[in-house]
């Protein structure tokens, strides 16, 4: 079976809500929707039991970095047990694989290695050659895996955008030619902050037809009024019928910017450094909104996205994070027993916390799909971006 995508519905300014179906994957997949970080194969915080707690359609897509296996159990073992989902034990979850590690890897920008790609492991920086990841994902068996792209930060020169885009499409060719894993490809599309590198990049990658495309290199120092124009300057070149993955795009505003390009799927790393940093998201989603004042926020030290529970403005407050939230910690726990959980260094916390992040991320992804299919799109944005703004200009009593 091959990953099947169909557009359902479309703005009138880019932004596209679609279906997708993986292959080995029983679960249709709504988009826009979001990949879970993972750190080999899992979310930073949750067990198997706890991920398939969120009851949700939208919680089956995750992401994972073949070179968190370097150490530990091997490719060989993975492919007896019969691939990650078996190992696992999550055969109805899609599983993208990218070389990229989401949380700790950046690109080598004075890199000169013209022979593979070099990445952060676990046991150390590894050279990575096309013939070694194809094995490894060939072991792994993931439901789409991403060629290998040599991402650079937004401050390199042209002639460096040059060469991460040239090694880039060499490698998808390599990566095709000894691809014989079932899960199907995204090509990867580079180039930095030049616009014409991503352009030439894409109208390359388009010419080999993969089953999709995965578009880099954000989040590394390019300016945000800078960033619609270098993605829309991409998705223009895509076709229609092909599913399109972003990395780097993790805080609610750049999710927007990348819906409103017509970017499908979305991974980062966002959930896990909330969680770790003792944040929870509070903004509106399944129409509720919370109410909260500018002098909680000036003591608490969050904003109206989300609330800091390491302040002690919490330490009394026997409110759940986000009332009439669905999720299992807004539904049994504090705010202030989640506090004293952080206060006591104690790992329930942080367990509770990516649940309820999860939770809210993806009930944010469910109201966007909505916004597009009713035509709202533009509006729901407007409406989101300005009442940030309104609340980063406001005093602090």
């Amino acid at each position: 079976m091959t990953m099947k995508f169909r557009v359902k519905g479309l703005s009138s300014g880019g932004a596209r809500a679609g279906v997708i179906q993986l292959p080995n994957c029983p679960v249709s997949i709504e988009t826009p929707s979001l990949l879970l970080s993972t750190r080999k194969g899992l979310p930073h915080f949750l067990s198997p039991d706890l991920l398939s707690s969120l009851s949700s359609p939208d919680s089956h897509l995750l992401q994972f970095s073949p070179l968190h296996f370097a150490e530990g159990i091997s490719a060989q073992t993975i492919s007896n047990v019969g691939g990650l989902n078996k190992l696992l034990g999550l055969q109805g979850h899609g599983f993208g694989a990218i070389l990229r590690d989401s949380v700790f890897c950046l690109p080598e920008p004075n890199s000169t290695n013209k022979f593979g790609a070099s990445f952060e492991t676990p046991s150390g920086r590894l050279l990575v050659k096309p013939v070694e990841y194809m094995k490894m994902i060939s072991s792994m068996n993931p439901n789409w895996w991403v060629s290998i792209p040599d991402e650079v930060p937004a401050w390199a020169t042209e002639k460096r955008n040059k060469i991460s885009v040239d090694r880039t499409l060499r490698w998808l060719d390599e990566c095709i030619e000894l691809n014989k894993a079932d899960g199907s490809i995204f090509g990867a599309i580079v180039g930095g902050s030049s616009m014409e590198q991503r352009k030439r990049c894409a109208h390359e990658v388009v010419k080999h037809n993969p089953s999709g495309y995965w578009i880099g290199g954000f989040g590394l120092g390019e300016a945000i009024g800078a960033r619609p124009a270098l993605l829309t300057g991409v998705t223009d070149m895509l076709p229609m019928d092909k599913p399109r993955q972003v990395c780097g795009l993790g805080l609610p505003e750049e999710i927007l910017q990348g819906v409103a390009a017509g970017i499908d799927l979305f991974e980062s790393s966002y959930i896990y450094h909330l969680t770790l940093g003792g944040y929870a998201l509070t903004f509106p989603v399944e129409n509720t909104v919370e109410h909260i004042s500018n002098d909680d926020l000036s003591d608490a030290g969050g904003d109206l996205t989300k609330i800091n529970l390491h302040a002690t403005v919490y330490r009394k407050d026997t409110l759940p994070i986000v009332e009439k939230c669905s999720c299992y910690t807004c539904q049994n726990h504090s705010r202030a027993y989640i506090h004293h959980l952080l206060n006591v260094h104690e790992m329930l916390a942080q367990i509770l916390l990516e649940i309820h992040n999860t939770h809210h991320m993806l009930g944010f992804f469910q109201n966007i799909r909505h916004a597009i299919k009713n035509k709202k799109f533009e509006q729901f944005r407007d409406k989101f971006v300005s009442s940030r703004c309104t609340s980063a200009v406001t005093p602090r009593q």
